[in-house]
């Protein structure tokens, strides 16, 4: 029995090495794919011919991502879709998360019961078998719980970078560029997930030979941002000849007017938090003087 659980122990963590050391080789993206993701809806499933493409084509941990992603009970909320297009990542590397930690909490109780069988000489085998299902159920909702810790993070993230492309729009703008090149000249200027987005968006205009206003406020409803919902009624302003550069300074200057407001209103509300925690050396302090008082007391 003892040999059994070291052969399977050491099957386990052989295995572990080889994902851990398959996960951290950097994988070349393919094109198809590429395209595919830039041009698919948020919430959109992809259909069956992306799914084969995507299947012959990904690394072995995205095509299990997908191959859960076809088979989970449990969908995406908008907000966790809408956080996933924010940060530049698609759903099935989310999945693919999502496998890798339900492997780690299915195979952990097993090697931690053989390594105990070892020191002790031996464990019921209903406690792994139990203990690896909860773990599997836990390590399922793992990337659920950094997505949702990760959420205020993200979000300003997105509002900072959508207010440093208002003035990268209106420098360009400045400099005598026509809304629609100010626009894409301003996108190419970095590579961060939302510019990526934009350049994905104001290509898709391009190509259809329309105004890019209207997918840029589809992009926004998408990621939630009414500042770059914003951008683009002014910037549609163009049209009638309108003089863009003031307006633009004015409404960037109230982002971040509003912006920097909210991170104030975040700072106090971390500062206030921590007096909790400053209190903990003072009360540990007066205990330390309390208790001999109290000894010599009772000891009377």
């Amino acid at each position: 029995m003892t040999t059994g659980l070291i052969f399977v122990s050491g099957l386990l963590v052989a295995g572990g090495i080889v994902l851990i050391v398959a996960g951290l080789v950097p994988a070349t993206p393919h094109l198809a794919d590429t395209i595919s993701r830039l041009y698919q809806p948020i919430g959109a499933r992809p259909d069956d011919s992306a799914r084969g493409r995507l299947t012959a084509a990904a690394t072995p941990t995205e095509r299990l991502g997908s191959w859960l992603y076809r088979r989970t009970p449990v969908p995406l909320t908008a907000g966790q879709q809408r956080a996933l297009q924010i940060r530049g990542r698609s759903i099935i590397e989310f999945y693919a998360d999502k496998a890798v930690w339900t492997i780690i909490g299915l195979t952990m109780p097993p090697i931690l019961a053989g390594f105990w069988a070892l020191m002790t000489g031996g464990v019921p085998l209903a406690v792994p078998a139990l203990a690896g299902v909860v773990g599997a159920v836990v390590g399922y909702f793992v990337p659920d719980l950094l997505l949702r810790g990760q959420a205020e993070e993200t979000r300003n993230d997105a509002s900072s970078a959508v207010l440093m492309y208002i003035d990268l729009v209106t420098l360009e703008r400045l400099a005598n560029a026509s809304g629609t090149q100010a626009l894409q000249n301003a996108a190419e200027l970095s590579d961060v997930p939302l510019f990526r987005q934009l350049r994905g968006a104001l290509e898709r205009a391009r190509l259809e030979q329309q105004a890019p206003y209207t997918e840029l406020r589809r992009l926004a409803d998408d990621l939630d941002l009414q500042e770059l919902r914003d951008l683009s009624d002014v910037m549609q302003l163009d049209e009638s000849g309108a003089a863009l550069s003031g307006s633009l300074r004015a409404r960037v200057r109230e982002l971040r007017d509003a912006h920097l407001a909210t991170t104030l209103r975040e700072a106090n509300a971390a500062s206030e938090g921590m007096t909790v925690y400053m209190t903990i050396p003072a009360m540990l302090l007066g205990v330390m003087f309390i208790i001999p008082a109290l000894m010599r007391i009772v000891g009377t």
